[in-house]
């Protein structure tokens, strides 16, 4: 390489390191002269400026409808010693809000600043459209539970509720081909879920994808229910996405860094421009010894990010995808082994399921963008029973309430009490407008009226 390629590079990663980045040089020794000058352009490309662009279109988009959001709330929260949908679980907040309850209010104040950043008022916003998936179990007590909140402030119209679908469970043969259907009862077949990549055709039969389509939005932000720290519609991830990488599928991803592959954990993933289009592998299917592998050359893992269910995706290629699931086309199925229920008791079987970044390979290389977030910031998955170590209420709930700590202190205030403080998404979506509100003030208890109640506008 030049000496002028050089002190581009020298400059570059100087910056990166200034600004927490350096992390994208590590692979430099390795890279060949076209791939360094990929990764100088895309590092050089990537300015403040450009950030507050990003989040500037994203908020352009939301406040034109032009982007809506998709939430994946199939799944009942037995693990947690619930029955209920997870997304109407209380996870121990002071404010004993379900993590519906929590998203509804992160959308209202998203409304709000798109209005902000449009420089208009709050009724000239397009109510921002959030399509929740339910399943068959989840579905009638989701509605209800929207219903007893009046919908947490949201219009009922901009909230529109549809259900993943069914596979029929197959005998232990199914998984060389050659399994048979199952009876529940005498009348009725035995079926499982078809999992989270069922939001495809989902979409598709439900006509939410043609409603969309009708209404103008172009792009969906995706997320699961159970992560309490998702930042549902972040306009910079929407803008970057839609504006910047002109992307048809967008990963949030967290680094992993020599995690132990033995443990549940989000499904690892990996990207290389010079390797083909984005891969995502299920954890549970990756042997131990490839998931923790290194690159000799770089001390880096293989797979060097965990994908954390949330997503960006263009409609126009989710129709792309479920017209060609609809056709036959599309994945093979994950097998899972379980004991099946059946008119004769229990018997061994396999349930199919597809996951949702199954289809990430039909997405061209160039169309796929990745984005490396914090943990603490972005991800406190619920799914365990209160008290267990990792992934438990105790812990997304002390996620919660430490960033919200950290938002109070870097907006000048002061936080005694040990767990922290809760911040209500209708005061602050993301540590934004507390400068005002706080600073100078010392919190002695966790539970504060005036974070949880946004404060009436000056007259």
């Amino acid at each position: 390489m030049s000496s002028e390629v050089d002190q581009r590079a020298s400059k570059a990663r100087a910056a990166a390191e200034a600004a927490g980045q350096g992390h994208v040089f590590e692979h430099w020794d390795a890279l060949t002269d076209a791939e360094k000058e990929k990764l100088l352009s895309d590092v050089e490309d990537v300015t403040p400026e450009q950030e507050v662009e990003w989040t500037q279109h994203g908020f352009r988009l939301i406040a034109e409808g032009r982007v809506a959001v998709l939430l994946l709330a199939g799944g009942q929260g037995t693990r947690l010693g619930s029955s209920a949908p997870k997304g109407c679980y209380d996870i121990q907040l002071p404010s004993h809000k379900s993590l519906f309850q929590l998203q509804a209010e992160r959308l209202l104040r998203l409304q709000q600043l798109a209005a902000e950043a449009m420089g208009t008022a709050a009724a000239a916003v397009k109510p921002l459209q959030w399509y929740i998936m339910t399943s068959a179990f989840t579905h009638a007590e989701t509605i209800a539970h929207f219903e007893a909140g009046g919908y947490f402030g949201l219009q009922p119209g901009q909230v529109h509720f549809f259900q993943q679908g069914f596979l029929p469970c197959l005998t232990e043969e199914g998984a060389l081909g050659r399994g048979k259907l199952i009876l529940e009862a005498r009348g009725s077949l035995a079926k499982a879920p078809d999992g989270n990549g069922g939001v495809y055709l989902s979409l598709a039969r439900s006509g939410a994808l043609d409603a969309m389509a009708a209404a103008g939005v172009e792009c969906l932000d995706c997320y699961c229910v159970d992560n309490a720290l998702a930042r549902l519609g972040d306009p910079r991830f929407v803008g970057y996405c839609h504006g910047g990488a002109r992307a048809d599928v967008g990963v949030f991803a967290r680094r992993r860094v020599g995690e132990p592959a033995a443990t549940e954990q989000p499904s690892p993933s990996s990207s290389s421009p010079s390797l083909g289009p984005l891969a995502v592998l299920e954890y549970s299917e990756l042997d131990p010894s490839l998931a923790s592998a290194a690159n000799p050359a770089t001390g880096q893992l293989y797979y060097n990010w965990s994908n954390i269910c949330m997503h960006y995706f263009s409609v126009a290629w989710l129709r792309r995808v479920a017209d060609s699931l609809l056709g036959g086309g599309g994945t093979p199925y994950h097998v899972a082994r379980k004991r099946i229920p059946s008119v004769s008791g229990p018997v061994p079987g396999i349930k199919l399921e597809l996951f949702i970044f199954d289809t990430f390979a039909m997405a061209a290389g160039e169309r796929t963008a990745l984005v490396e977030v914090e943990r603490s910031e972005e991800f406190a998955p619920v799914k365990n029973a209160p008290g267990s170590a990792t992934d438990s209420p105790d812990t997304a709930r002390a996620a919660v309430l430490a960033l919200h700590a950290g938002w109070v202190r870097a907006a000048g205030g002061a936080v005694a009490a040990a767990e922290g403080v809760e911040v209500s998404p209708l005061v602050s979506y993301g540590g934004e407008g507390l400068a005002a509100l706080v600073a100078g003030k010392t919190y002695d208890s966790s539970l504060v009226p005036e974070l949880q109640q946004p404060q009436p506008a000056a007259p």
